[in-house]
């Protein structure tokens, strides 16, 4: 017989929305970031525009990824306790015990026992990681484009980084960094998938509703 669960409202709107919005952007940037780097097609005629659509579109989604970034920070004091940045980052002993049980389940050495009611300890590190990689993106985009724009607004983006990186390895890291996201992508819908087959608690349709559902044992 299953455990009897009940619902928990986990993952209110703006932690739904800027998730969402993220993925939108990170897609449309890869894209045009991708083009732009190295065009596959070239315009035949001047109406058709290619590389400036290409360079709009990359930097409406990148004033867009900032956006969200900046409301999902807002959300780290405002939210509820699973949208804390506590949540993310392992500040105590026991969380950091919770990293290694974590990893032995996702290396198959041993079973989970307790479903995660918000972020378990290895994804709240793994995104905090991933925090900090969206604001270099973010802060080495602007320093690319600050180039051939000045004032304080572009300086304080990430103009300041071409005074101490070379504008070529902050280009470099840009395109790398990219390759990062898609590998965390990836592994990020594998654990989803895999956590939801083990925990069975309504993990992927979350973030769409909010909603989890967690055994009555668990919600202590």
């Amino acid at each position: 017989m299953k455990d009897k669960k009940e619902i928990v409202y986990v993952w209110e709107f703006p932690v739904r929305f800027t998730h969402w919005i993220n993925v939108l952007c990170l897609l449309a940037l890869s894209v045009t970031g991708l083009y732009i780097g190295n065009p596959y097609t070239l315009a035949q005629s001047s109406s058709q525009y290619i590389m400036g659509w290409m360079r709009f579109i990359h930097f409406v989604a990148a004033y867009a990824f900032l956006m969200s970034i900046i409301i999902r920070i807002y959300w780290f004091i405002f939210g509820n306790k699973y949208a804390g940045l506590s949540e993310w980052a392992p500040f105590s002993g026991k969380r950091i015990g919770e990293i290694a049980d974590d990893l032995r389940c996702y290396l198959f050495c041993c079973k989970r026992t307790k479903a995660h009611i918000g972020h378990s300890a290895l994804g709240g590190l793994s995104y905090l990681l991933l925090l900090a990689v969206f604001f270099f993106m973010v802060f080495s985009g602007f320093a690319l484009y600050s180039v051939n724009h000045t004032g304080a607004v572009w300086t304080v983006l990430g103009g300041w980084m071409t005074n101490v990186m070379y504008l070529q390895t902050i280009r470099l890291w840009h395109h790398l960094l990219m390759y990062a996201i898609f590998a965390f992508t990836l592994i990020h819908i594998y654990l989803v998938l895999f956590t939801e087959s083990i925990e069975e608690t309504g993990i992927f349709n979350s973030i769409i509703t909010g909603d989890k559902f967690i055994p009555e044992k668990d919600l202590e």
